[in-house]
Order: C-alpha cells, then sequence, then structure tokens
C-alpha cells in the first residue's frame, strides 16, 4: 500500500473530480469495504454530491459518498466462528466474533485488515485485495475506479480462492445530497418502472415511476421498491429540480433486490448483487455512474 500521507487518492477527467480516501484513513469500521471509499463527488468544478451518512461526528457507521458493503445479510462463515474466532468480512478483513450473539451489521467488530497492494493514474485506481484464508474461504478481489467524461465506473472482480463456495451479497450505499442540500420538495426519484413499494413512508408521495418528498424528513426513512425484476440494465436517477442537477446509476448485472434510505440530509438508493462463487471460479460485475445537468 501507498505510504503517502494524504488521505485521499484523487481521479480526474475533463468533467469530474473524485476523491477516494485511503483505506483504513477516513473509514476503518467493520461494515464498509475500506477500498475504493468514494469521500467526493464534483462535477464541472461546482456540483458536489458526497455527505456524510451523519452530520454528528461518531453517529451512525461512518458511512460517506459512495461506499459498498458485502454481507449485510449473510455472513461469511460468521455462524461456524465460535466466540473469539475469526469470519471473513469481503473488502474489509477478519473480524472477531465477540460471542453468541447473531450478526448485526450496524455492530462494531474488531477488524484485522487484508493487505491491498494500490496502483493509480489521472483517471483510474485499482485496489488489488490479497487472499487471506480463514477457515476455508478465501477471495482476491480486484476492485478497479476510472472516470471518463460525466461518468464513474466501478469494476469488481472477485476471485474464490478458498475451498468453500462463496455466498452473500455487496449493495453501495451510496450517501448522496446534491449541493449539500437538504432532502425535500426539490428532490425526484425515478425508475424505469412503477416502483409498488412495500412501505410507504410518511414524508414519500410515490407515484408511478416515481418518488417524491413531501417535507425534509426529521427521522430516517425507507422503502423497498419492486417491479426490477427483468429490468436489463437496471438504473435508477436522481433529480435535485432547482439546480438542475442529477445521478444516474446503471447496475449491469442481475439485481437481487431494492431500498431507499435516507434521513434529513442524505438520500441513497440501493442496489443488491448476489455473489455466488464456487472454489476457483470467479465473478465479475460493474456499477456506472452519470452525473449531469439538464
Amino acid at each position: 500500500m501507498d505510504k503517502t500521507s494524504n488521505k485521499h487518492i484523487e481521479l480526474k477527467s475533463d468533467r469530474l473530480s473524485i476523491e477516494i480516501a485511503y483505506p483504513g484513513t477516513v473509514y476503518s469500521g467493520s461494515r464498509f469495504d475500506w477500498n475504493g471509499f468514494i469521500t467526493g463527488i464534483v462535477l464541472d468544478k461546482k456540483h458536489s454530491f458526497c455527505v456524510p451518512e451523519s452530520p454528528i461526528p461518531g453517529q451512525g457507521s461512518g458511512g460517506f459518498g459512495l461506499c459498498n458493503e458485502f454481507g449485510i445479510e449473510t455472513p461469511i462463515g460468521y455462524d461456524a466462528a465460535k466466540p473469539g474466532e475469526k469470519f471473513l468480512k469481503l473488502g474489509t478483513g477478519l473480524l472477531t466474533r465477540p460471542d453468541e450473539s447473531d450478526y448485526f451489521f450496524f455492530d462494531k467488530y474488531e477488524v484485522t485488515p487484508f493487505p491491498v497492494k494500490i496502483e493509480t493514474g489521472y483517471n483510474t485506481a485499482v485496489f488489488r485485495v490479497e487472499p487471506v484464508d480463514c477457515n476455508g474461504y478465501a477471495v482476491k478481489m480486484t476492485k478497479k475506479i476510472f472516470v471518463d467524461n460525466n461518468k464513474l465506473f466501478i469494476d469488481y472482480n472477485l476471485e474464490n480462492m478458498g475451498i468453500k463456495p462463496i455466498i452473500t451479497e455487496e449493495y453501495c450505499h451510496n450517501f448522496f445530497a446534491v449541493n449539500n442540500n437538504k432532502i425535500g420538495t426539490g428532490y425526484l426519484l425515478k425508475f424505469p418502472y412503477n416502483i409498488n413499494p412495500d412501505c410507504v413512508p410518511e414524508v414519500m408521495d410515490i407515484k408511478d415511476r416515481g418518488i417524491r418528498w413531501n417535507t425534509v424528513p426529521k427521522k430516517d426513512f425507507k422503502c423497498c421498491p419492486k417491479g426490477f425484476q427483468n429490468v436489463t440494465p437496471h438504473y435508477w436517477e436522481l433529480l435535485y429540480e432547482p439546480d438542475r442537477v442529477g445521478i444516474r446509476e446503471f447496475s449491469e448485472f442481475p439485481v437481487a433486490n431494492v431500498a431507499v434510505w435516507g434521513t434529513t440530509h442524505v438520500v441513497s438508493p440501493e442496489v443488491f448483487i448476489k455473489v455466488n462463487i464456487k472454489p476457483g471460479e470467479t465473478q465479475k460485475w460493474t456499477r456506472k455512474y452519470e452525473f449531469f445537468t439538464y
């Protein structure tokens, strides 16, 4: 790993400026992937998108901007680990099971981080996470982030180097707000299908393919849009209409689930993929973001 004192890797295109935290600097918790932890995105030197999970230091789980997580529901090897033993958290490291309680993603676990090699260029950063065996589970992960014009790409390549299958899930927790504007009536979140969510938080007005907010939320909200099956490629679009600025995320993989989480200052559309890799095999996928004015 690069031993620079700078906390960030900077990537640039003709329209985007990206900041990526070096692993273990801005974030060193047990929930999110340490690699490719994107803390800043600026379009045309004017419009910003990344905000913290919580504006109050020490609250929340330390998320910021674009940070993905493996195993929020399916921790690898947790059930077989005894208290005091380690289990695998992809992108993070070996975590220690503290007691007999069930795994909970929001809890804080002791972390032994994975070794990682980083290669950077003007518009590209590559994180090569070395495999560490843990009770027969071992994964070599390569995560490539690059920018081109107004687009940001995140490529994942996971190779199962162990003797047991890797079965879990991954999603990106997109902590977004356009130009630091609070969530409210100016935002519109659109999908290419009728949403039909599992519930409708009282701060939301949902009609057909769109979600609007009727007030600034005072607390967390969450819903899970349905209808994403058979939509290829899947995408969502978040518009901040007063500034005429937007974001799209294209998920170039079979979508397993969709959720929308947020609170007063942030909204996070989340798209999940199932990870299922037999020993000796590889799974690849890509997330593509577009940042634009209209």
